[in-house]
């Protein structure tokens, strides 16, 4: 079996586990979803997108509770059956800003899966559909780790990659 294999089967198992403590939260569309990692160290708050944004992209804020450092979020989806794909970014440059000063500032990038009730692995849920119950970023802390958004004067908690839902902005 390999390593990699093993990580995500572990994590889906540590999911499976944490649903059973989650808390129902009722017809709440993606886009305005909070979700918290399991130590709680660590919130992805979605916001809904300003009417300049593609029609098939998700924004949102990872805050760490440890000290208030947000990263800025963004999920695009393309066409039906892709998988949607996650940016994490830590102190971007405003305006246009080139390839290279985009990679130095990205944290985090990867797809972005879904884990239902039933520990079953999926899609993340298009902008307007229910949210997910759970959110799986996978790496997401080890590459936490290794960013510009670690250190003495920002994050020193490493998060988990799995999020769950916590709470729906009104």
């Amino acid at each position: 079996m390999s390593g990699g294999f093993r990580n995500a089967a572990a994590c889906v198992a540590a999911a499976k586990l944490a649903l059973a403590a989650a808390p129902a939260v009722a017809a709440c569309p993606q886009e305005l979803a909070v979700y918290a990692e399991r130590e709680r160290s660590a919130s992805l708050d979605f916001r809904p997108a300003p009417p300049t944004a593609a029609m098939h992209s998700v924004e949102f804020k990872v805050v760490f509770a440890q000290n208030g450092v947000m990263l800025d979020g963004l999920v695009l989806q393309s066409e039906e059956g892709d998988r949607p794909v996650g940016l994490i970014m830590h102190q971007c440059p405003e305006g246009d800003v080139t390839g290279a000063e985009l990679a130095a500032c990205t944290v985090w990038q990867g797809p972005v899966y879904a884990i239902d009730a039933e520990g079953k692995v999926g899609l993340m849920p298009k902008r307007g559909e229910a949210a997910a119950q759970q959110l799986l970023l996978p790496d997401f802390g080890p590459a936490v780790r290794h960013s510009t958004a670690y250190g003495p004067d920002g994050v020193s908690i490493v998060p988990w990659d799995v999020f769950e839902i916590s709470g729906c902005q009104e």
